[in-house]
Parts: C-alpha cells; structure tokens; sequence
C-alpha cells in the first residue's frame, strides 16, 4: 500500500472483491444446480414463464441483443432444454418453449443473486436507489468501465458463450 493512499482505498477495493467472488459463487451454484450459466437460464425462464416466446419478445424483456438471445438458445436446444418450430401463423416467425427437461433445470434451481439485488433494492427508498446507482456509475467511471455494454444481469463474462468454467 502506498504512503498516500486514503484509509478507504482498500475497504472500496475489498467490497468490489466481495461483489464479484458472489457474482461467482452464485454462479457456480446455479451451474451445479442446473448446468446452465445464470443468462441460459434467464433465457429459459422468460421463455417458460411465456409458455413460447419468440427470440425478439424474450430479447426485449431481457435487455439482451437478437444475436445473444440466438447464441443462448442455439445451446439450450442443443442441451435438450428449449425446442424451436415456425409460426403456423407467420412461416418468417421462430417460436421457442421450454421442453419438460427444460422446465426440471428451473425447479432445481437456486435463487439468484440477481433477483435478491432485486428485491432488496425495489424495497429501497427512492433516494437510496439513486445514491447507490449514482456510486456504481462512479466506480465505472473509476475502472474504465462506461464504454462496456452490459445487459442487466449479475454475471461475469460475455453472457452469449461460455465464460470461466461454466458453459
């Protein structure tokens, strides 16, 4: 540590630590549960809470990118999770639902930390969501961050392929 260093240079650094070991954790968690990244099930979920979906309303929903929600769902149909079929009604439309294996993936699944984030931060006064978003746009701004795109969604890595150990 530095001579110059502020007495909160470290604590800061420890809490993004704490942030991204959960982010991890909570990760790995699901993938043991389910063997499905934290976007695979995202995507499946959102499919299955529609019942079908099609790739452009689950992309919608998510804050994902057209080309993401196809690279995830290109892996949920190949692990026998997701089906694909034309619309009778528009030939042009793709349609996805979950397959009965797929829907046994999400009943083994944990929480996820995201959803806690979620509720924990809904439940927050108005004033305390904009000072903490306010300090997460700082540390961005911070670790050269800004010009990332990033849909919204606690999880390391590109959120379309595999990342670390998890696939």
């Amino acid at each position: 540590m530095a001579e110059m260093d502020s007495p909160l240079t470290n604590p800061a650094l420890r809490a993004i630590r704490r942030i991204l070991r959960a982010t991890d954790r909570s990760g790995g968690k699901l993938y043991a549960a389910t063997g499905l990244t934290t976007s695979q099930f995202l995507v499946l979920q959102e499919v299955e809470r529609r019942g079908e979906a099609t790739p452009s309303a689950v992309a919608a929903a998510l804050q994902f990118g057209q080309a993401t929600i196809t690279n995830i769902a290109d892996r949920l149909v190949g692990l026998g999770l997701l089906t694909r079929h034309r619309s009778e009604r528009d030939k042009r439309q793709v349609i996805m639902a979950a397959t009965e294996s797929g829907r046994a993936a999400l009943a083994r699944a944990p929480d996820l930390l995201q959803e806690r984030f979620r509720d924990r931060f809904e439940g927050l006064q108005d004033w305390e969501q904009a000072m903490l978003l306010a300090a997460l746009e700082r540390v961005c701004v911070l670790l050269d961050a800004t010009d990332i795109d990033a849909a919204p969604l606690i999880e390391t890595g590109a959120i379309d392929r595999p990342g670390g150990t998890r696939s």
